[in-house]
């Protein structure tokens, strides 16, 4: 008998490919083991899903230090996991669409005349949330380097920090898509439940730099100062690149549109009450 995945030759009593690793199926497909497959990857404790999941709260520097040292057999590599938040997200977007609509409503953070403007990034965002991902990952990673580049005792490069903030954006994506899909059952949109994750997201990255980068309370503080700093000042050249996108794209024209529009409902109103 040969492994199905790199044809090396097999004992009668090997459960795994001496070679490559992989698991040794001697069974037809069936509804009985492709459940106990699906239990063993997914609803076992010990799986690493699972594992990484835990881990990444209760002590995420071991997951991280782990991966970049090399030791990537007891957690779910940076790219797996990753894909897994992605995947999640799309199942969580057709799920909304599907049967919470109203989850989409962006009228409760949005001022009068906003409306149009807002829901256009909105949906913007939410069709490309993918890619927006993906883009917020060296986006952070530049920053924490930026802030982190000194650092003595854990001295990592850009890539390295990729791999931090991969893991950390995939995980607060995976909460993300729980904590949208509960509220959005009790009727709360979108819109709202950003207002409360944003700040969870804030809070759970600064803890896991701290525990990443060992810090006590006080090089803590200073490096999350230095890092709303730098976060700030390229948050304001990315607003003036995406400006100068928005004008040229007629999407500040429509919020014009939209603010007149309202500004003379309000008064039709006005005179009907008068």
């Amino acid at each position: 008998m040969n492994c199905k995945n790199c044809h090396t030759e097999l004992q009668a009593q090997d459960d795994y490919c001496k070679s490559c690793g992989g698991k040794v199926i001697r069974n037809r497909l069936s509804p009985k083991n492709l459940f106990a497959h699906f239990s063993e990857t997914f609803l076992n404790y010990d799986n690493k899903f699972l594992k990484t999941f835990i881990s990444l709260w209760t002590k995420p520097e071991i997951v991280v230090r782990s991966y970049i040292s090399g030791t990537r057999k007891k957690y779910v590599n940076v790219i797996s996991y990753f894909a897994i938040a992605v995947t999640l997200s799309g199942i969580q977007m057709f799920l909304l669409q599907k049967f919470f609509p109203d989850a989409f409503d962006v009228s409760a953070i949005s001022q009068k005349g906003t409306e149009a403007f807002n829901k256009g990034i909105f949906d913007f965002v939410q069709e490309y949330q993918s890619i927006a991902m993906m883009l917020n990952v060296p986006f952070y990673a530049l920053i924490s380097w930026l802030v982190f580049i000194k650092e003595k005792k854990y001295r990592y490069n850009y890539t390295e920090h990729l791999v931090i903030f991969m893991y950390i954006l995939a995980q607060m994506s995976i909460l993300n898509v729980f904590l949208i899909l509960i509220g959005a059952s009790f009727g709360l949109s979108i819109g709202v439940l950003s207002m409360v994750f944003g700040p969870i997201q804030i809070i759970y990255s600064g803890y896991c730099l701290k525990r990443i980068f060992d810090l006590d309370w006080s090089n803590f503080i200073l490096r999350t100062l230095i890092f709303f700093g730098v976060l700030i000042v390229l948050a304001v050249i990315f607003t003036a690149i995406f400006s100068v996108f928005a004008i040229k794209s007629g999407m500040f024209d429509e919020m014009i549109k939209a603010k007149r529009a309202a500004i003379e409902a309000q008064k039709i109103i006005k005179d009907s009450i008068n």
